[in-house]
């Protein structure tokens, strides 16, 4: 098993900046391919960003890509997520997941990810 805790979220003006961390615990020696996902009230829950186990691919959503950065610390077992130039939109649960440990693919399907944290609440206003 692995646990996931984010933290982070916050209250935030337009234009203004996050980071939010996930701190992997558990059955895990490595950190796994990791995602980052958001959830707005009444809308599906979407892929972010992502980062595979060797730390060579990273993928972005269009809606961040730009403004948003993925990154980890292998000795803290932490994995990060910078969004830059908030904007009203950003305004989401936000949640980190891990995929099953040896999987390369950093996948943007919620059901590809069997480990998830409890959830950051961002909210940005305008």
């Amino acid at each position: 098993q692995v646990q996931l805790i984010e933290s982070g979220g916050g209250l935030v003006q337009a234009g203004g900046s996050l980071r939010l961390s996930c701190v992997l615990s558990g059955r895990t020696f490595n950190i796994p391919t990791m995602g980052w996902f958001r959830q707005a009230p009444g809308k599906e829950r979407e892929f972010v960003a992502g980062l595979d186990w060797r730390g060579v691919t990273i993928r972005y959503a269009d809606s961040v890509v730009g403004r948003s950065t993925i990154s980890r610390d292998n000795a803290k077992k932490t994995v990060y997520l910078q969004v830059d130039n908030l904007k009203p939109e950003d305004t989401a649960v936000y949640y980190c997941a891990a995929r099953p440990v040896g999987i390369v693919e950093v996948a943007t399907t919620p059901t590809s990810y069997d480990y998830w944290g409890q959830g950051t609440q961002v909210t940005v206003s305008s």
